[in-house]
């Protein structure tokens, strides 16, 4: 693999602010050069790769020590950009990182753009388009199975098997152009076509099979978004500080206490839920409250799960119905909350799989937890231990597109046009597959993925 001749790039890898170590990553020919330049005690260029080494690093000009670090030397091509990587672990805090950056960009280095690390990899063919995503859905990752599935991304599941599959494509293409052009018997066609309609029942199983995994991945990556509604005073902030395990919204006997909408996640089961504790839905004069309430109903509107929260110890109200109206067609559980005070609620009215809570008592807490795995997982368990899951937004566009492609040599085949026009269609799935990986994407989509990456990745 013949590395691709880049400048060189700094920028801090960790995040600013107090902490026990800062990171200033350095990536290019010139890195080690440069590092050199500020650091003393030892000559970089002499070290060995991948070894670390204590020092300090010196302002050339003022001639006055600026911290006391650790310096790891990593020489290309073993390493992630496979260029030439020093990182030099600082004293965390704002100042001395932000310092020691400039320092080293004084020397020659060019601050790095987001997320220019891992794009360099990719250039570079360390990564894929695939395994450069699934980078930062590790940063991002909320819970243990996020994590997992990201991993295993990185690791390259899903481009072995978007790459099997381009190659299978590949072939056939291959083959029916020996079909046509040398034809061995006279049945040619008849043989063409019947190798086209196998070929693409298969590849078509294979993608929607993949398909169907997107629901569960994107949950992994993203979170279930769940809307806690009721009216107000029901105890929906309540059983959001109950399912956090924390005080994070204000509770008060005063209706309207909840002016907005308070957005936190929490972990069931390894999913993270995004849980969005809304204002009480009602009629008010209030014009902030209001507001609240509008924003509500839009989260409402938005939601993957409602978690329609009841007053247990009170009859139902006009308010009551309108809710259980409005989220009737959503993915919904209905929590009868206050037991432990006497029950009023007409029960008859609701349907047979009402929750009943307590959230003052923690009372069937946990059945909210087996309703969402119920709801969302079949019962089945998240996911299987080395399963490829879908869950980029990206990816799945691409393999509906490429599903739409061989869908539109299917209807070819019906239609009895001839092979080489059905070779089209073929050809733009293996295009659109290629997007995925990166072998066919465009450079200003590479450009626009890697600028959502943080600065120092």
């Amino acid at each position: 693999m013949i590395t691709k001749e880049f400048d060189t790039i700094a920028a801090i890898s960790t995040p600013l602010g107090e902490g026990a170590i800062g990171i200033v990553r350095l990536s290019g020919s010139q890195a080690i050069e440069i590092a050199n330049r500020v650091f003393k005690e030892k000559n970089l260029a002499d070290v060995a790769s991948h070894t670390i080494h204590y020092g300090h690093i010196l302002d050339p000009l003022a001639n006055i020590v600026v911290d006391e670090v650790m310096v790891s030397v990593m020489k290309a091509p073993k390493t992630f950009t496979r260029e030439n990587i020093v990182e030099i672990n600082t004293h965390g805090g704002i100042a001395v990182t932000n310092e020691i950056l400039q320092l080293i960009i004084r020397q020659g280095a060019r601050m790095a753009e987001p997320g220019e690390f891992t794009k360099r990899a990719f250039l570079n063919g360390r990564v894929d388009l695939t395994q450069a995503e699934a980078v930062m859905d590790i940063i991002r990752a909320k819970t243990d199975k996020a994590m997992h599935q990201a991993l295993q991304q990185l690791d390259g599941s899903l481009s072995t098997l978007i790459n099997n599959t381009r190659q299978e494509i590949l072939n056939t293409l291959a083959q029916i152009e020996v079909n046509i052009d040398y034809p061995e018997y006279d049945d040619v066609e008849e043989a063409t076509t019947k190798l086209v309609r196998e070929k693409t029942k298969e590849f078509q199983q294979l993608l929607e099979g993949l398909l169907k995994t997107a629901r569960r991945g994107k949950i992994l990556r993203e979170g279930i978004a769940t809307a806690i509604i009721g009216r107000p005073n029901v105890g929906k902030s309540s059983l959001l500080n109950n399912l956090l395990r924390e005080d994070k919204a204000i509770v008060t006997d005063i209706a309207g206490t909840t002016r907005d909408i308070i957005e936190e996640y929490v972990n069931i089961n390894g999913v993270p839920l995004k849980l969005i504790d809304t204002a009480g839905i009602r009629e008010t004069d209030d014009v902030v409250e209001r507001i609240g309430v509008e924003r509500s109903k839009k989260a409402l509107e938005e939601a993957d799960l409602v978690l329609l929260v009841l007053n247990a110890s009170e009859p139902l109200t006009p308010q009551d119905h309108q809710l259980l109206t409005i989220s009737q067609d959503s993915n919904r559980i209905i929590l009868l909350n206050k037991t432990d005070l006497p029950i009023q609620i007409e029960q008859d009215q609701l349907p047979a799989d009402t929750i009943a809570i307590s959230v003052l008592h923690n009372h069937n807490i946990d059945q909210i937890e087996e309703r969402i795995n119920q709801l969302f997982f079949e019962n089945a368990g998240l996911v299987e231990q080395d399963a490829t899951y879908l869950s980029n937004a990206r990816h799945i566009s691409l393999i509906e597109q490429a599903v739409q492609a061989l869908q539109a040599v299917n209807e070819g085949l019906e239609m009895g046009m001839p092979v080489d026009l059905l070779q089209v269609d073929l050809t733009r799935c293996w295009q659109i597959l290629g997007e995925i990986t990166g072998d066919a994407a465009p450079d200003e989509l590479i450009t626009q993925l890697f600028s959502q990456f943080c600065l120092g990745k």
